[in-house]
């Protein structure tokens, strides 16, 4: 399973726990000049992907008389930080996929998953970070069960799905659906396409403003807003373009601003390893304006720090001065 996979079956509990931030230095050691820690260009170890990176298995020494010894969880593997350099921001993995060792929280389960026997499931790949994980040939051939279901859903609201108005409709709907969840069926490896690039850059990066669009998991009703995308390279940096991919990504699929900020942050972690992240979440969600307590003008704003933005004030406030310019 890749790590795309993995990071979109995590809850945010899940995704807090993947981050490993020990091996950065705390705010009241690290030095503000990057200049003076610059990360190395002349050397190129662990820089490869973090999803294929091995880890170490280790047994416990002893064990209680008639019980099997039990494997322990790795330790997080620490990227070698010689002299000057930057430390890399470490996701804290196993090697193995959560539906591997059993040991890993999984995603609930519905009735209908590729997990039950007889279900006509078993070797299903779609939906994998939702409830069910099943694949068909193409997403058109959802059409026809959706575009029912629609026509179905007019019917209870009372319309006659036959005049003339509406006749088209349930299949309108259905391929709008689609696309509005067109997320499910990109990956990270596809969308960066070998856009990663070696430079000798460890400044600041910045793209904001980058348009969001999607819907939420609660009600079906959409929510947009704008995200915000810092980080420090490490010797790589990620094409301009890609940052705002990243975000189509995740965000066309049904979502909780809260995970979707935390999403973005990982996905970019993983991409170029950087010595930190930071992501910026402002939206206006429809489930608060035009239903229940309808405040029109209510914004939710979130955030996801990660490495040196989370323990360096300094370069978390210059981000933030960064995003909040005119």
């Amino acid at each position: 399973m890749s790590f795309t996979r993995q990071l979109s079956e995590m809850s945010a509990s899940e995704l807090n726990d993947a981050i490993d931030d020990t091996n950065f230095p705390q705010a009241h050691i690290l030095s503000r000049g990057r200049n003076n820690s610059v990360c190395s260009t002349s050397s190129t170890s662990g820089t490869s992907s973090l999803a294929d990176k091995p880890q170490p298995q280790t047994e416990e020494s002893t064990a209680i008389a008639g019980t099997p010894v039990e494997e322990v969880d790795p330790a997080p593997a620490l990227v070698p930080v010689a002299g000057n350099q930057r430390p890399r921001l470490i996701l804290k993995t196993n090697g193995s996929s959560p539906d591997s060792d059993g040991t890993q929280p999984k995603t609930p389960m519905t009735p209908r998953t590729s997990t039950t026997p007889g279900s006509g499931h078993e070797k299903c790949t779609f939906h994998h970070d939702l409830e069910l994980d099943h694949k068909p040939p193409t997403r058109e051939a959802l059409l026809p069960d959706m575009a029912r279901s629609y026509r179905l859903l007019l019917g209870g609201l009372g319309e006659n799905p036959d005049r003339q108005g509406l006749i088209k409709t349930p299949e309108r709907a259905a391929k709008a659906m689609l696309y509005f969840t067109k997320g499910y069926d990109q990956s990270l490896e596809d969308v960066l396409n070998g856009a990663v690039f070696d430079e000798d850059h460890d400044e600041m990066v910045v793209v904001k403003d980058i348009e969001m669009f999607s819907m939420c998991e609660h009600h079906l009703v959409p929510f947009y807003g704008k995200v915000s995308i810092g980080y420090l390279p490490c010797n790589k940096i990620l094409g301009l373009s890609k940052l705002a991919r990243i975000v189509e990504i995740f965000s066309r699929r049904l979502q909780v601003q809260e995970r979707l900020t935390k999403q973005i942050a990982v996905a970019v972690t993983q991409a170029v390893q950087p010595a930190g992240v930071a992501v910026v979440v402002e939206g206006v969600h429809m489930c608060m304006v035009m239903r229940g307590v309808q405040k029109i003008n209510s914004k939710t704003v979130t955030s996801t720090m990660l490495g040196v933005f989370r323990d360096d004030p300094k370069t978390r406030e210059e981000f933030l001065n960064l995003v909040n310019s005119k």
